[in-house]
């Protein structure tokens, strides 16, 4: 599989010294939700999500690897089992980038509350856990703007693969990082990759100003705590329906 212009200067990039953020220059806010596989970070979203449309305000939604300009690309990779760690990466990063282009800094810049399921940080936890380097990864990254609030959903890593594991018939081969060579066993295989991922996500809390969530409560009762922070830490007002 060749490589694409867009990751070839992703790749180049990614070696440089990152950039000092610079003062916001948008209306809008950012909130993430992040955690591994089974945390629940995804239902919370959408709930989330149904309970500002209802009241009207002005958001969008935007999930991990979801742009149709590497769709294809990474489906023949995944189908032929050619990615490496890196081209698994970089694959990725192109996504996010096209979505970020695309999507998330126009929308922020056009007064819009973006909702993004996971986000830079699942790069950082995934792609650290498949080997890549910190330093290389968060460099790849430097161009995405910060989040106003990152929620990190976490469960017990018990809890949460077998939340995955009972609600599929079969794990898929790079989602329970058989490409790794951990073990023969899909199931042990998963479980040790989505330890990895879980360390690297605990690592991040403090440095990336991460909202702990505790995976394991009520989703009613954990919903009512997202909108709450979210109401404290978002003027929501300003995205609100305009009064004619």
């Amino acid at each position: 599989m060749g490589t694409t212009t867009t990751e070839m200067t992703l790749a180049r990039d990614a070696s440089k010294s990152p950039e000092v953020p610079t003062k916001r220059e948008y209306p809008g806010a950012l909130v993430v939700v992040e955690g591994i596989d089974g945390s629940g970070k995804s239902t919370q979203l959408y709930l989330l999500k149904r309970w500002l449309e209802i009241h009207g305000y002005r958001i969008h939604f935007t999930e991990w690897n979801s742009s149709p300009l590497v769709k294809s690309a990474t489906r023949r990779g995944k189908q032929r089992r050619l990615l490496t760690p890196t081209t698994f990466s970089l694959l990725h990063a192109a996504d996010f980038a096209d979505r970020c282009e695309r999507q998330i800094m126009p929308l922020l810049q056009g007064g819009y509350l973006v909702l993004a399921d996971r986000y830079i940080y699942t790069a950082f936890a995934r792609d650290g856990a498949r080997g890549c380097s910190p330093h290389w990864l968060r460099n790849l990254y430097s161009f995405a703007p910060t989040p106003d609030i990152t929620f990190y959903f976490r469960a017990p890593l018990d809890v949460a693969v077998n939340r995955i594991v009972a609600g599929r018939p079969k794990l898929k081969y790079y989602e329970a990082g058989m490409d790794l060579g951990i073990s023969l066993d899909r199931a042990e295989s998963f479980r040790i990759f989505q330890e990895r991922i879980l360390n690297n996500y605990d690592a991040m809390v403090e440095s990336d100003n991460f909202v702990l969530m505790d995976g394991t409560v009520r989703v009613n009762k954990l919903q009512k705590l997202m909108r709450q922070i979210v109401g404290e830490r978002i003027s929501l007002q300003q995205f609100a329906p305009k009064k004619r």
